[in-house]
């Protein structure tokens, strides 16, 4: 199960955190992948690691919030490999504020890259998928999609991440016909770039202890079996569903 030789694999956010551990995890299964992310050192760097297990890798920079840019890349992508199997919307970052005193330049940069882009991305790809009547999204929205928090004031990305939940659903009713499913990944707490300097904090080591039933943050490649499942051939009856990984914490 879970072969992906001969599958083309795009994932956006690449360079590093998750980005990077799922790329592994893809190419492990023997995936060809089109790594996707602002920073192209990093992902040519990537790019050499992992055609070492035999796949074929194509690192290209891409800023996912210039839907220009998003549809250059997809032609590059397409004519490189002529088809795309599996997206993965992973690219996103965050401004930290609450209702009271987020401005609007903080709000509309959250918005854009953690939601405007997955639209971006998914319009360009899908575009690719439906010629082959076949297709996998997968979308990394949030556990913070689904609920609140009391941690730490980030309205914008509790908007955009529950955003990216209910445009799941509606991509996952509205692709079906052409054999594309699209579903969501929740992540909880890991550490990547983005988070570890507030996850190591004591202040939220203590509120993690107190909310993930689990009792501690997510370590690398355990979101991997999540995102594999979605994008595999075996998972074709499964659209539209929403797999918070998370330790518990949505579940109390």
């Amino acid at each position: 199960m879970f072969n992906y030789k001969g599958r083309v694999v795009v994932i956006s956010g690449a360079s590093s955190g998750l980005g990077a551990q799922m790329a592994k995890g893809f190419a492990e299964q023997g995936a060809n992948l089109v790594l996707l992310a602002r920073r192209l050192e990093r992902l040519e760097a990537l790019a050499s690691e992992l055609e070492k297990k035999g796949v074929k890798v194509l690192p290209l920079k891409c800023d996912v919030t210039d839907s220009k840019n998003v549809d250059e890349v997809a032609a590059k992508v397409e004519k490189e490999f002529g088809k795309v199997d599996v997206l993965v919307n992973n690219a996103g970052s965050a401004k930290n504020a609450g209702v009271l005193n987020m401005t609007n330049e903080e709000w509309d940069f959250t918005i854009n890259t953690d939601m405007n882009s997955v639209f971006y991305m998914t319009r360009a790809f899908a575009n690719i998928m439906k010629k082959n009547n076949y297709g996998r999204i997968i979308n990394i929205a949030s556990m913070y999609g689904l609920v609140g928090n009391t941690a730490l004031d980030t309205v914008a990305y509790h908007t955009s991440k529950g955003g990216v939940v209910n445009f799941t659903r509606a991509v996952a009713a509205e692709l079906a016909k052409y054999g594309i499913t699209c579903n969501a990944i929740c992540p909880g707490y890991f550490a990547t770039e983005l988070t570890i300097d507030t996850l190591k904090t004591e202040m939220f080591t203590a509120y993690m202890k107190a909310t993930v039933p689990l009792g501690r943050y997510g370590n690398e490649g355990e979101l991997n079996a999540g995102a594999l499942f979605l994008g595999s051939e075996e998972a074709s009856y499964v659209t539209g569903v929403i797999l918070p990984i998370d330790g518990g914490y949505t579940c109390v």
